[in-house]
């Protein structure tokens, strides 16, 4: 009997202080599409009881009423980021024809930069040398390694949130493996079965980023470090020590690829069940007899920007439709708007694609809107333009929920037949509610595994033996390297003897046949 209720006392306890936890979350990228996911997931930590500290570039507006929720906001980040794009004219088009091993220089370089600009902002730096002990650390991967070294500083185990599927940037760090063969490094619009010459580039890029990563960005991550850390920290020691990493995947939505115990998929957490729209997006939505197309390049491209001639394509494709158009426009007017075109700076992506009368999202193919379309199950035409768009493109393709125009295609002819297909083969539509079927069909919903596995470190205050054991060997062990030279070593050394004494015996038959030869 005691026995029991020293059970019960002790499962109440842990649950006790599992339920109150002391939380904080990294998430520092200057976007708002990262900002959306890290704030939805701390939310729902808060509305759990737990209290949250949230570093950000975004003061959340709309704080959950229970737990305790407290931002830190990098303040003229944003304003920082905004002028370097309007000093140097850069226009995020531009970006779709880049080469990835440029792609990858460039952000490499620039995301240090940033991250040193967050880590010695005067908040965070408050935090920092404050007393405050936390009992997890949640940090968003993108290229901010040093920041993983908080966690270690306030005394807390890592959990590492990955806002895509697995790529090189978190493989290494948990011992993932990830076959060159048949997985498509991030940069590049490839997917499975890949040609010859596919997996060359996968293979030079892969090796490229291994290289460029441990010969300048994670010293350069590691000098950061100890410089806006005390106590004498240092990269390595943390590098490879995350309790668990959150996966924004799922198999509905990526490429079936390999994981390890430590990585939990959660893709789709931070979608939410459908809220009543505006009255004017109602009504719009409601009276489209013919449906609607709706349009969104997502919240970092603006299809302000886009050049007159794709502008004019697009438009001159809208005005011969019979379906309304719903377009996320940023600007107060349109030259040349349609009357079936209804603009707005700002759209509710989530409520509309729950809506009937949508029968089509043309979109940039980011991950974001790639889930929140699958979830719904309306199917895309993709302009992908950089980064992992191209490959959530070119998977919606192949999975048959989609279509892409690329880019440098787009003519008022080639997105017309594009959307005809779409609109008029059903086979997208079918697809596309099969894949939602897919994400839909779970034990438990993501938000609740989120939770659970957050919740899961903190009442062990870690999870080491999640972590595989590949992570302690050097490289040439975890290859096998040492194992295939030691074999080549065996097998030179027998075929050479084998080849010696063959060589002698024949030798010996020769000189005694001749000898024979002699006699006669």
């Amino acid at each position: 009997m005691m026995k029991i209720f020293i059970t019960v006392l002790l499962f109440l306890t842990t649950a006790f202080l599992a339920e109150s936890a002391k939380i904080l979350g990294v998430f520092p990228v200057p976007g708002r599409s990262h900002y959306i996911l890290g704030s939805t997931l701390l939310k729902a930590l808060a509305e759990k009881g737990h209290d949250v500290t949230m570093i950000s570039c975004f003061g959340e507006k709309d704080p959950p009423k229970n737990g305790t929720y407290r931002d830190v906001v990098i303040s003229g980040l944003l304003e920082a980021m905004q002028d370097h794009v309007n000093k140097d004219q850069v226009n995020m088009f531009d970006r779709e024809a880049s080469n990835p091993f440029t792609t990858s220089v460039f952000i490499g370089f620039m995301m240090p930069q940033v991250m040193e600009m967050i880590l010695k902002h005067e908040n965070v730096q408050k935090l920092i040398n404050s007393d405050e002990k936390f009992d997890v650390v949640i940090v968003e991967q993108f290229l901010n390694d040093a920041q993983k070294a908080l966690s270690t500083h306030f005394g807390a185990p890592l959990i590492t949130f990955n806002p895509v599927g697995p790529n090189y940037w978190i493989n290494p760090l948990v011992g993932n493996p990830s076959p060159l063969s048949y997985v498509a490094n991030v940069m590049l619009d490839y997917t499975a079965p890949m040609t010859f010459s596919q997996r060359l580039m996968n293979t030079l890029l892969s090796v490229f980023n291994e290289l460029f990563y441990n010969l300048y960005m994670f010293p350069a991550q590691n000098k950061m470090l100890k410089k806006y850390l005390p106590n004498g920290l240092d990269l390595y020691d943390v590098l490879y020590n995350t309790s668990i990493v959150l996966m924004n995947s799922h198999s509905s939505i990526n490429q079936a690829v390999p994981y390890v115990p430590n990585m939990i998929e959660i893709g789709g957490f931070h979608v939410k069940p459908p809220k009543k729209l505006p009255n004017d997006l109602q009504e719009f939505l409601d009276n489209s007899k013919n449906g609607v197309i709706y349009f969104s390049m997502g919240s970092n491209l603006k299809s302000v920007e886009l050049p007159i001639d794709k502008r004019n394509a697009i438009l001159s494709t809208f005005s011969k439709l019979k379906e309304n158009v719903l377009w996320k426009w940023e600007d107060d007017s349109l030259p040349g708007q349609p009357p079936n075109v209804k603009l707005s700076k700002w759209l509710p992506q989530q409520d509309i694609l729950a809506h009937p009368n949508v029968k089509l999202f043309i979109t940039h193919g980011g991950y974001l809107s790639t889930t929140e379309t699958i979830y719904h199950g309306v199917p895309i035409l993709a302009i992908p333009i950089f980064g992992d768009q191209k490959m959530n493109a070119l998977t919606a393709a192949n999975s048959g929920y989609g279509l892409v125009v690329p880019y440098s295609q787009l003519t008022e002819e080639k997105l017309t037949s594009t959307i005809h297909e779409i609109l008029k083969n059903n086979k997208y539509r079918e697809n596309a509610k099969l894949r939602s079927k897919l994400f839909h069909d779970r034990l438990v919903s993501p938000m609740d595994t989120a939770i659970y596995w957050v919740e899961y470190v903190i009442r062990h205050k870690g999870a080491p033996y999640l972590r595989v054991a590949g992570l302690d060997l050097p490289w040439y062990q975890y290859h096998l390297l040492d194992v295939i030279a030691f074999i080549v070593l065996i097998g030179s050394c027998f075929l050479f003897t084998f080849y010696y004494l063959t060589k002698i015996i024949c030798k010996k038959l020769f000189f005694k046949n001749s000898r024979k030869l002699k006699k006669q």
